[in-house]
């Protein structure tokens, strides 16, 4: 349901209907401005109090359609805007039930609801620092040891936002910084000093690790009590057989956003599209958890956009650039958008945002663009969605620090 800046909710009075293009006012006054097409609009009965001006009987059966443009015309003599809309059909939709009362013929329109990662990812910091407060109240202070190898920019700006949360969360943290010439049997000396080490309840190793390190046989080193990525196999394969684990962060985020955003997963059909052992598959795993029915795709999935339209909840963690298109979303799924992807060409920049000026500006500006899985368009045909910047990123960070404290009350019998 559209809402305005002031967050009541809009009402589209119809004032003439002439399929496939129709007139309506919108019933806020002429402050609002329609931002972009691609609204979702569902057809409906309004009853009206009695003696209030309405058409009787029924709609008809189309129930769902999406505007594809429209443009101001004058206004109406009751100050409302006046919007001329074309409108494509979705399909059939059942027949509304007639009754004998009177009837406006309404138009409910709705724009896809933002899911806001960052206001989620505070939310859960703000509990973390409760549960970090209790703890110090019986001596016990949760410790974080970060391993950063060598000097990349990301990675080092990474890792030390991951450090300052710690600090702001009471949390103990020890920044270790390995040159990049470090050998695989001296990271593993490295994290079995951390494993014996009592003030230490996680490990973070970030990747990725320079190449003549063996980054599989190092995280296996990593006791899985620490494991505060949920990497190990032995947590993964906790996480697989539903028993209590260190569940991988970025995973366990997501599910923190449908559940604090009131979006229902039990009985909804997901689909995941990417297999990864960081992501895809243990996003598969906890929806599966939470009673969704889960399909898992990837790039050898025949027909992938067959499988996605079929989604209530469509998951992007395919580290592709725009990949999952508009044509791909059913109307009004929730889409969840894990990727993080940098774009400095001009080319793929034009095909993902033409016409976004504050995106062109960021773009002139920084010469790079972030950019998710999913084509920005895709959004609007969505009923909700995680931007990229802003989405599911920043519960990667909140869940880190979640699991940091876990391990320490798991590793105390707490």
């Amino acid at each position: 349901m559209l809402r305005s800046k002031n967050n009541k909710v809009m009402r589209i009075l119809v004032s003439r209907v002439k399929w496939p293009t129709f007139t309506f006012a919108a019933n806020e006054g002429a402050s609002h401005r329609f931002p972009f097409p691609g609204f979702r609009i569902g057809l409906f009965e309004r009853a009206h109090d009695e003696g209030a001006d309405g058409c009787a009987g029924a709609l008809g059966a189309v129930a769902q359609a999406v505007v594809e443009g429209f443009r101001d015309i004058d206004g109406g003599s009751d100050g409302h805007d006046m919007i001329m809309a074309r409108m494509t059909s979705l399909g059939p939709g059942r027949r509304l039930r007639r009754s004998g009362r009177r009837y406006d013929r309404c138009l409910e329109l709705e724009m896809a609801r933002v899911l806001d990662g960052a206001a989620i990812a505070a939310q859960i910091k703000q509990e973390v620092a409760e549960e970090v407060r209790l703890l110090g109240a019986q001596g016990i202070r949760p410790g974080l040891a970060a391993v950063l190898v060598g000097h990349v920019p990301a990675s080092e700006i990474y890792v030390r936002s991951k450090v300052q949360t710690c600090a702001d969360l009471g949390i103990y943290s020890d920044l270790i910084t390995p040159p990049d010439t470090v050998t695989t049997e001296e990271m593993f000396d490295l994290v079995t000093s951390l494993n014996d080490r009592d003030d230490v309840d996680g490990i973070l190793i970030q990747l990725p690790l320079p190449a003549q390190v063996d980054t599989k046989r190092l995280l296996d080193a990593v006791l899985p009590a620490k494991d505060v990525d949920g990497f190990h196999p032995i947590n993964a394969g906790r996480l697989m057989a539903g028993r209590p684990a260190l569940e991988p962060c970025t995973p366990a985020g997501v599910i923190e956003i449908l559940k604090r955003s009131g979006i229902p997963i039990a009985g909804q059909h997901a689909v995941v599209v990417g297999r990864s052992d960081i992501v895809g598959k243990p996003a598969a795993m906890l929806l599966l958890h939470q009673n969704a029915t889960v399909t898992i795709c990837h790039s050898k999935t025949r027909d992938l956009g067959a499988i996605t339209r079929q989604a209530d909840i469509l998951v992007a963690a395919i580290g592709r650039a725009g990949f999952i298109t508009e044509e791909m979303v059913k109307p009004g799924a929730t889409v969840i958008d894990v990727g993080m992807n940098r774009i400095t060409d001009r080319t793929e920049f034009d095909q993902l945002f033409a016409g976004n000026a504050k995106r062109e500006a960021a773009f002139l500006k920084r010469g790079s663009v972030v950019v998710g899985d999913v084509h920005p368009k895709a959004f609007e045909v969505a009923g909700a969605y995680t931007p990229v910047p802003g989405g599911v990123g920043p519960l990667t960070i909140a869940m880190l620090m979640a699991n940091t404290v876990r391990a320490a009350k798991m590793r105390r019998g707490l």
